[in-house]
């Protein structure tokens, strides 16, 4: 037998995502990643929305092409399809689900239980990831909404951007793929309190929401409001009560990131920069003094990172031990040797993409160098192997059910 160190801590738990687009899927993914076996059930009509989203690659047909968004968020599970609007869909679901230790779902909430498979239709044992705007109760548990919602709703939005603008949207669905991570480690939780030591044997529901995922990030912001009666404003790149940070102009038109706020990484800066005096001068002295002057001590950097490439800014930076660091760009990160030797790139093989890199998952454990997952499944490509093999259809049954577009 294996060293127990030699296995991913899920491995042998089962998790069915039934979850579209990003946050249940990602709570499914980051499960996988630590060895569960995750199963994917989509729409037999289509699948998940997830595969119309571009970019894409070109493929044989004369369709869109294939999703690069899917090739990553669809990563590292089978692929079966399950009608779950129908009878004969959620009585398969069912037994499926009776062989899972886990189910990962972003309805909207009160969807699966009209369906007949919500915890109290399915075996007690399972965990419930419930992933939702504002949750599945309260006046709000019922309306629809996606990721802007909760960046806005949970308060990050307003704080996004320059004061003198509009709220700016994050680059990235920050609560969708937030909300998916406090899940996964809820799941965690709630398979430990199930099988540990002194385990209940029963499973449970993790209720999660992309606001309260937004608010629980949010620092001293709702605190200082209900205590101090300071409404947090947009600040953009640079901080009220801190000073030199920026991120700062080069010659070679990036921009390289500088945290060197307290008065030992402002010295250090000021030698970086070949003006050590600068540090001894008294109107830059304290931090609150630099705050109170930060357009005039962020505008003394720019010029000077202005005045140099991006790698030059870092050398000099790094050669003084200043925070800092690049606005990579995707083409910097698929070149960068750190990343490379860390193996934070993994080459998926994807059947339609071709081999291409991906981010690798993280974070390691043990030191365990990251695995490349399966790419991701073909719409049903696993239906053979899990509908007969796992659930036990026969052939005759497997094939009615394709007929009547169950499966």
């Amino acid at each position: 037998m294996a060293d127990a160190f030699d296995r991913l801590p899920l491995e042998g738990i089962r998790v069915l995502d039934v979850g579209t687009r990003i946050s249940a899927p990602f709570c499914a993914g980051l499960l996988g990643d630590l060895g569960a076996d995750v199963i994917k059930i989509e729409d037999p009509r289509g699948g998940d929305f997830m595969r119309t989203i571009g970019p894409f690659a070109p493929t044989e047909d004369d369709g869109p092409g294939y999703s690069m968004w899917w090739a990553v968020e669809g990563r590292g599970r089978r692929g079966v399809t399950l009608d779950l609007r129908r009878p004969e869909g959620q009585a398969l679901f069912r037994r499926l689900a009776a062989t899972a230790d886990v189910v990962c779902e972003n309805f909207r909430p009160g969807a699966m239980e009209r369906w007949n498979i919500g915890p109290d239709d399915c075996d007690p044992r399972l965990i419930w990831a419930r992933i939702s705007v504002f949750g599945q109760d309260g006046p709000n548990s019922g309306r629809t909404g996606l990721d802007r919602m909760g960046i806005a709703y949970g308060g990050l939005l307003h704080l996004t951007g320059y004061p003198d603008r509009p709220p700016v949207r994050p680059g990235l669905s920050v609560s969708d793929y937030l909300t998916g991570s406090f899940a996964a480690s809820a799941v965690a939780a709630a398979l430990y309190r199930r099988d540990g030591p002194e385990g209940t044997g029963r499973g449970g529901v993790v209720d999660a929401t992309l606001t309260e995922s937004v608010l629980r990030i949010l620092e001293w912001t709702i605190a200082g409001q209900d205590r101090l009666g300071i409404t947090r404003e947009r600040e953009g790149n640079r901080m009220a009560n801190s000073a030199p940070i920026d991120n700062y102009p080069t010659a070679d038109g990036t921009y390289v990131c500088i945290v060197a706020g307290s008065d030992a990484n402002f010295r250090r800066l000021c030698a970086a920069m070949g003006t050590p005096e600068l540090a001894d001068d008294p109107e830059w002295a304290t931090l609150s003094q630099r705050a109170a002057g930060s357009d005039q001590i962020n505008d003394m950097v720019a010029a000077w990172t202005s005045a140099r490439s991006a790698a030059e800014v870092e050398a000099a930076c790094i050669a003084h031990e200043v925070p800092v660091a690049t606005a990579y760009t995707a083409a910097d990160i698929l070149a960068d040797p750190h990343l490379a030797a860390r193996g934070d790139l993994v080459t998926i093989d994807d059947p339609i993409a071709g081999p291409h890199r991906q981010q690798a998952p993280a974070p390691r454990i043990d030191g365990r160098t990251p695995v490349a997952p399966r790419p991701a499944p073909l719409l049903g490509e696993h239906n053979d192997e899990v509908w007969r093999d796992l659930v036990g259809l026969s052939a005759d049954e497997l094939d009615g059910l394709l007929s009547d577009g169950i499966i």
